[in-house]
């Protein structure tokens, strides 16, 4: 079975600069995309200065005083962005244990009143005092930069991987002034004896790509395999590590596999873990089951012989048949974040946690 994968592919990017290379890089994208849902990428465009410049960072953007991360807390923000303390989240009703920010790509709101609710979902970002932690922001904003870029050219390769022109996909974003894309950092910390393993439970990711940079020596994430197997996806310096989302797993009818992940926590007498994952966002107005992508027949026959995976126990996203993204992707916070739903969302709190604030939620 061509999926039962037991360990993930590594694509060297720079095959895509000679035209006598392209072709091998498409091949084993392709592949990548059908079988496995995840891929480590090679030789990248991210600048590997601005990226050391923000591992050096991140250790001290927890080490702020509580005071300092609490100013800029996630309930703060409509559009889910800020700190969040360790155990806020759960996943599959377990406590997910991680402390994390979240940050985006720059962008002013769109929302007005009387506007869909969605548009809400995007907005600036909160950012730590820069008297804290100065240079912190520029570097961030540099690397969401770079990995938004990246992640663009890296979608028009997605197409032509399935048979499809280099900009089919383009229909499915805005403008750049229009986007945003979101990033977190995350720190798992070492397990002290009181902890279960559980940095993050079995879940699968929103949108259309996931770029995670693992920015420190630890292994903990691991995806699942077609027979339900957990693999190992350890750290390799230099890479990112790229998957499927769920949104582009719908469009696509199938064809490109998101595949269920989780992050173990590390062990008793471990240092903490470190990441940082972007998000690539679709517009918030796009309504996926309106749009039809034609695929060649001999690619639609690789879903076939890749077979169906066994069911998982994932947190899962349902609505894209029916919903428009911004809509499916707000549920989903609110979902995760019923705090933050509570002070900025309140007819979908009500919707959602009738009973009021639950002791553990479902994070997507």
């Amino acid at each position: 079975m061509a999926a039962n994968f037991s360990s993930v592919p590594i694509l060297d990017f720079s095959l895509i600069s000679g035209s006598a290379t392209k072709p091998e890089f498409i091949a084993q994208l392709r592949h990548a995309l059908i079988n496995v849902g995840f891929l480590y990428l090679d030789n990248h465009t991210v600048s590997q200065g601005v990226i050391d410049d923000l591992i050096d960072y991140i250790p001290r953007l927890f080490d702020l005083p509580q005071e300092a991360k609490d100013k800029i807390f996630m309930a703060y923000s409509p559009h889910f962005l800020g700190y969040s303390k360790l155990g806020m989240e759960f996943t599959k009703g377990k406590t997910d244990y991680r402390e994390q920010f979240d940050f985006a790509t720059p962008h002013e709101t769109q929302w007005k009143p009387g506007a869909p609710e969605h548009l809400r979902l995007w907005g600036p970002s909160q950012w730590p005092n820069e008297d804290l932690i100065p240079g912190f922001r520029d570097t961030m904003e540099r690397y969401l930069y770079q990995v938004q870029t990246l992640s663009y050219q890296f979608i028009s390769l997605l197409a032509e991987a399935f048979g499809l022109a280099p900009d089919a996909l383009n229909k499915f974003y805005d403008t750049d002034e229009l986007m945003q894309h979101r990033g977190k950092i995350v720190k798992y910390p070492a397990n002290d004896g009181s902890l279960t393993d559980q940095g993050v439970g079995p879940h699968y990711d929103a949108g259309f790509l996931t770029f995670l940079l693992l920015a420190s020596p630890h292994r903990g994430l691991q995806v699942q395999n077609l027979s339900g197997q957990w693999i190992d996806v350890p750290p390799i310096p230099g890479t990112f590590v790229v998957n499927i989302g769920k949104a582009l797993e719908f469009v696509t009818r199938g064809l490109a596999r998101a595949t269920s992940h989780r992050v173990l926590s590390p062990p008793v007498g471990s240092t903490p873990r470190y990441s940082v994952p972007f998000f690539q966002n679709i517009s918030l107005n796009a309504r996926l089951a309106d749009e039809v992508l034609d695929f060649p027949p001999e690619i639609l026959q690789l879903k076939e012989l890749r077979g169906d995976p066994v069911q998982t126990e994932s947190v899962n996203f349902t609505e894209f048949d029916r919903e428009p993204s911004g809509k499916v992707n707000l549920i989903g916070r609110v979902k995760s974040h019923p705090d933050v739903a509570e002070r900025h969302y309140p007819e979908l709190f009500k919707r959602y946690f009738p009973n009021g604030l639950p002791q553990q939620v479902s994070a997507y």
